[in-house]
């Protein structure tokens, strides 16, 4: 039977991972809404400053992350009515890395209705900080039948 002091490492242990699956699962919701309001300043804050976002065979620097929401093809969603949906994600903490791996929808505004403009597989890989979980790197890709988005859900 594990002492008391055993018992306390091993439930502290349980504990952090999951504050850090619970800093990690409100990272990745906090980039919708970021996006969707073009707020750069609060997208890039997401990112170490080492990170890169992977969109297609696109790869953008944390430089870049800012400007991503000032984009042509975003400012018409952002225009037409849209949400970035972030499914819930599956994380994997490891010390002081993790991977999550989750879908995301783009839902755009069409007359009377709405529709998914998009759908994408992501992984993120984060990093702990000293301001917490950063995104190290995002990959995304549109689920159209290419192994590359399957490969992300691995």
């Amino acid at each position: 039977m594990p002492t008391v002091e055993e018992r306390l490492e091993q439930l502290e242990s349980r504990l952090q991972v999951a504050e850090d699956r619970l800093a990690i699962a409100n990272l990745i919701a906090s980039y919708g809404p970021a996006v969707d309001r073009r707020d750069g300043a609060a997208t890039e804050a997401l990112w170490s400053t080492e990170g890169t976002y992977v969109i297609g065979d696109e790869v953008v620097p944390f430089t870049g992350l800012a400007d991503i929401v000032d984009r042509p093809g975003h400012l018409r969603y952002v225009t037409a009515g849209c949400s970035h949906f972030l499914s819930p994600a599956r994380i994997e903490v490891t010390d002081d890395t993790a991977v999550a791996v989750n879908y995301s929808m783009v839902v755009m505004h069409e007359g009377e209705r709405w529709v998914v403009d998009r759908l994408s597989a992501n992984r993120w890989e984060l990093v702990r900080t000293d301001g917490g979980w950063k995104v190290e790197r995002r990959a995304n890709r549109t689920i159209t039948g290419v192994e590359e988005a399957r490969a992300l859900l691995a």
